[in-house]
C-alpha cells in the first residue's frame, strides 16, 4: 500500500481528519500526519497518532532522527499528499512557498512529480475571496488537485460552499492520485 502524508491545518474540519486517518489505515495504508499548531487546537496529535499508528509530526524543529533532515525525509516518503482540511491561512502559504511549519516545510520539500491534493474548509465569503482563489490557482497550476468544497450549512452559521468535501470523495481522490501515479 501506500504512504499517505496528510497534513492537518487549523479548521473546525479538522476533526475529520480523525475518520479520514482511521479508514486510510484500515485500507492498509501508512498514513503519516502533519499538523500545524492551531490544528491542534481543533484536535490532539494523540488521537491521530493512536490511529494512524505512527508519530504525528507538530514541529519543524523536532528533529528526532540526527542523520536524517526530518522534513525532507518525510517529503522523499510520501506517494500522496493531502492537505484536508486546508484553511485559507495553508492555502495562501503553500502557494507562495512559505516554509515555516512541519505542513508547509514538506511541502515545499516534496520531490517533483509526487501527487498532491488539497482540500479546502473555511467560510464561504472566505473561499470566495479572490485571493483565495488566486492561491488555489496557483497551487493547481503547480500541480495540486483540489477537492472540490461541498456547500453546506457551516460551523459559523453561513451557508454555501467552503464545507470539507465528504471524507469518501477525498478517499477517492487519493485513490486517484495513486492510479495516475502508476501510470506515469
Amino acid at each position: 500500500m501506500a504512504n499517505i502524508t496528510l497534513a492537518v491545518t487549523g479548521s473546525i474540519a479538522a476533526y475529520k481528519a480523525a475518520d479520514l486517518t482511521n479508514l486510510l489505515t484500515k485500507e492498509g495504508h501508512q498514513v503519516t500526519v502533519l499538523m500545524t499548531k492551531s490544528a491542534q487546537q481543533f484536535i490532539p496529535a494523540l488521537t491521530l497518532q493512536v490511529l494512524s499508528k505512527q508519530h504525528v509530526h507538530t514541529d519543524i524543529m523536532n528533529e528526532e532522527r540526527p542523520e536524517v533532515v526530518n522534513h525532507i525525509e518525510l517529503a522523499k516518503q510520501t506517494d500522496v499528499f493531502i492537505v484536508a482540511p486546508a484553511t485559507a491561512d495553508t492555502i495562501s502559504r503553500l502557494a507562495h512557498g512559505a516554509a515555516n511549519d512541519i505542513v508547509t516545510s514538506v511541502a515545499l520539500a516534496l520531490p517533483t512529480g509526487k501527487p498532491k491534493l488539497i482540500a479546502p474548509a473555511m467560510n464561504t465569503e472566505m473561499y470566495a475571496n479572490p485571493l483565495t482563489q488566486r492561491n488555489l490557482a496557483i497551487l493547481e497550476e503547480v500541480g495540486y488537485q483540489k477537492v472540490q468544497p461541498r456547500e453546506a450549512l457551516l460551523a459559523c452559521g453561513d451557508f454555501g460552499s467552503g464545507a470539507l468535501a465528504e471524507l469518501p470523495d477525498i478517499i477517492s481522490a487519493i485513490h486517484q492520485a495513486l492510479l495516475n501515479k502508476e501510470t506515469i
